[in-house]
């Protein structure tokens, strides 16, 4: 150990008693700085700053005449990207900007064809057309700005799409709101002519008493024909003023109809969706019950599988309320059993959710997750998925149907009641008829009273009929319930459906730019580069190393490297903090770990070369072009060939730029203590690798750098 502190105080002293070499030592603790400076700077925020990247936009629409009025959507959306500051919209013709994309002036262009305007209004034809906007990208200028300019293209005919569902559902739901409004105001004329038929009713034993003794009493018979006539014009009326109402009602329900059978699609969709989900619940369940699963895992998969069935839960309850409002409308409540169906799913599903919330708070606490509760949440996974399967499987066999019968049921009411006011309006010439008949029965005798007694019985029947069915209607059908589902506030429905979901982003860990983001990689990648530099330009040998013992060079030696990569580290770090201003939220251990990344850094690359000499430089280099691929610094490890995500638990990068990114974002301990334990392993296996091996691999590796040197290409 004497020898170890003698050799490294040595260099210490050689290095500070000359200037030459303290500029030198000072360059090489300094220059690393300037790679992860440069680099994070320039990555600093490039997509804050994309209203540089040019797109070519040519709108050739012609418009088109809808309804009377001239549109042209093209000229709508040129001056609403005039207003757009997100990319360099510019606006040239077709000709130029196929020119000048073809030539890399521009990224992109996108043309909207003369006729773009003329299909979208096809929609209130019988034939369907799809508008199409043409986007054109030149990918060879630049690997990431076609992606950007895609975004651009697909948020533009988004904006174009929710802007046409929104218009389109503000029309439909106007005319329902206006078909609403019409019935309410009726309302009172509807049930007065109610009123009336029922009272015409009650009524009829008189009249019938009143035939009856006409035939004894002339001059009775004709005082009661006089006030039945009076009678008469308002019944009349009133029957003519259901009439219309009903047939209003009739062509309401014969126009929603395509609408309310837009609710089986809506229902499928959704159902599909809940599905989904609980497929991706069941593959985090599976994870869940794996063996000696550690709690930070367990709270990860906890917090998935809560934004999951909040999401199922959202989606079911959406189904139960468009099932309520259609079952509604059934006398026999078809859809009774498919609702109970959905509520049980519900149930499952917050019963998930509280096992679940159970299952964090117990790791939260950093207790092993009770098996009891994983096994009840394992039961009621399995029963949702085997719920929701039997659903979705039944949707076309059962709930189809029933939603069908469902709209049927309510055109048949509308369509009884229309019926019944019509046979009214039919009785009422016949009554009409016999009170004529009655009075110039009066005026004809006894004989043409007797006729009217004859007809009465028929008469009497048709009332009774009218009376029956009005009550029948009432008893299966309300009315104002119907008013109710037709009026709606028509800017909120049409904004609903125009984009019924809406996405709350939580950011756990937020970083302002995308250079702090990189930080971590770039900040790891230069203390690497550091040690390379140090190993190229300074010795791994000392001169007079046959007076000392192998691993006493190895360490000595070792020691000088190791304080030059500590200075080196502190320099970037604090650069990186105070220099640039790099967003950190763990300033000192910030720092701490990346005197330890390079400590362990330094350790590897130092031993590769004091072993082999230039092959362990070369070997060192390798290692750093693998780790730039496969540690996950710029791309998730999971979009990498099988072959790097195979090496990555093997490379320092992995653990270095991990534990560098839980102080950048906001440290979690545990990853933190797991990343620090790996590196220390690492750099203790280096250690005795060094220590044990240098001199037997060191002899081996000097032959060949000796035969390389006679060729006098290398030093």
């Amino acid at each position: 150990m004497k020898n170890t502190v003698y050799i490294y105080t040595r260099d210490l002293k050689r290095i500070f008693t000359n200037w030459a070499m303290i500029i030198i030592v000072l360059t090489l603790m300094i220059l690393p700085s300037f790679y992860a400076w440069f680099n994070i700077k320039a990555s600093w925020d490039p997509y804050g700053r994309t209203e540089g990247i040019a797109i070519a936009v040519t709108s050739e629409d012609e418009g088109s005449t809808i309804r009377g009025q001239h549109v042209n959507v093209g000229k709508d959306i040129i001056a609403t990207l005039k207003k757009n500051k997100t990319l360099g919209w510019t606006f040239v013709s077709k000709e130029k900007a196929d020119h000048r994309v073809k030539h890399g002036d521009y990224y992109a262009s996108i043309v909207i064809p003369k006729d773009f305007s003329q299909k979208l209004g096809t929609v209130l034809q019988d034939r369907l057309e799809k508008p199409v906007i043409i986007y054109k990208v030149n990918e060879k200028i630049n690997a990431v700005a076609p992606k950007i300019t895609s975004k651009g293209a697909s948020s533009l005919t988004q904006q174009i799409s929710e802007k046409f569902v929104k218009t389109a559902n503000g029309a439909i739901f106007s005319v329902f709101n206006e078909l609403g409004i019409t019935l309410q105001r009726d309302l009172p004329t509807i049930q007065q002519v109610e009123q009336r038929i029922f009272e015409l009713e009650n009524r009829l034993p008189e009249i019938k008493k009143v035939i009856n003794e006409a035939n004894d009493t002339t001059q009775k018979a004709g005082a009661i024909v006089s006030k039945a006539q009076a009678a008469l014009p308002e019944v009349e009326r009133l029957t003519a003023d259901g009439a219309q109402m009903t047939q209003q009602l009739n062509t309401f329900l014969t126009k929603s109809d395509e609408v309310l059978k837009n609710a089986e699609p809506t229902i499928n969709e959704t159902l599909q969706r809940v599905q989904q989900r609980a497929l991706r619940v069941q593959e985090l369940k599976n994870q869940l019950m794996e063996k000696d699963i550690a709690p930070a895992e367990v709270s990860a998969a906890a917090e998935q599988l809560k934004v999951q069935l909040t999401k199922q839960i959202a989606d079911t309850g959406e189904i139960l309320t468009l099932l309520t409002d259609l079952n509604a409308l059934s006398q026999q409540k078809v859809l009774s059993p498919v609702i109970n169906d959905v509520k049980d799913v519900n149930t499952l599903l917050q019963q998930q959710l509280s096992d679940v919330n159970s299952l964090q708070q117990q790791t939260k606490n950093g207790d092993v997750p009770n098996q009891s509760v994983l096994d009840k949440f394992s039961s009621r996974t399995d029963q949702a998925v085997y719920r929701l399967n039997t659903l979705t499987n039944s949707y076309s066999s059962t709930i189809v149907p029933a939603v069908e019968q469902a709209i049927k049921e309510a055109k048949d009411k509308t369509a009884s009641a229309n019926s019944l006011l019509d046979e009214a309006n039919k009785s009422i010439p016949d009554v009409s008829n016999v009170l004529s008949k009655t009075a110039s029965g009066i005026l004809l005798g006894q004989q043409e009273l007797g006729k009217i007694a004859q007809d009465f019985p028929r008469i009497e029947q048709n009332v009774h009929n009218i009376a029956d069915k009005i009550r029948e209607f009432q008893q299966k059908e309300n009315i104002e319930d119907i008013i109710n589902l037709l009026k709606n506030d028509v800017q909120k429905e049409s904004d609903f459906f125009a984009k019924p979901v809406l996405l709350k982003e939580e950011r756990l860990y937020p970083i302002p730019n995308y250079g702090s983001a990189m930080s971590p990689f770039y900040t790891t990648l230069c203390l690497w580069v550091g040690a390379l530099l140090l190993v190229s330009i300074l010795s791994v040998e000392v001169a007079d190393e046959e007076r000392f013992k192998s691993y006493e060079v190895y360490l000595g030696r070792l020691l000088t490297f190791l304080s030059i990569a500590l200075v080196q580290a502190f320099i970037v770090t604090i650069g990186d903090l105070f220099l640039i201003k790099t967003y950190v939220v763990d300033k000192v251990p910030f720092i701490f770990l990346g005197l330890l990344c390079s400590f362990v850094f330094m350790t590897i690359v130092y031993t590769l070369v004091a072993i082999f000499g230039n092959a362990g430089k070369a070997m060192a280099i390798v290692l750093l072009v693998l780790q730039l691929s496969a540690a996950g610094g710029t791309f998730p490890i999971q979009v990498v060939p099988a072959f790097f995500q195979a090496i990555n638990p093997f490379l320092p990068f992995t653990y270095a730029i991990s534990m560098m990114r839980e102080v950048v974002g906001g440290m979690l301990a545990d990853i933190v203590r797991k990343d620090v334990t790996v590196l220390l392993c690492i750099w203790l296996g280096v250690l005795l690798v060094g220590i044990f091996l240098h001199k037997p691999l060191s002899k081996t590796s000097a032959k060949l750098t000796k035969k390389a040197r006679e060729s006098k290409l290398i030093h």
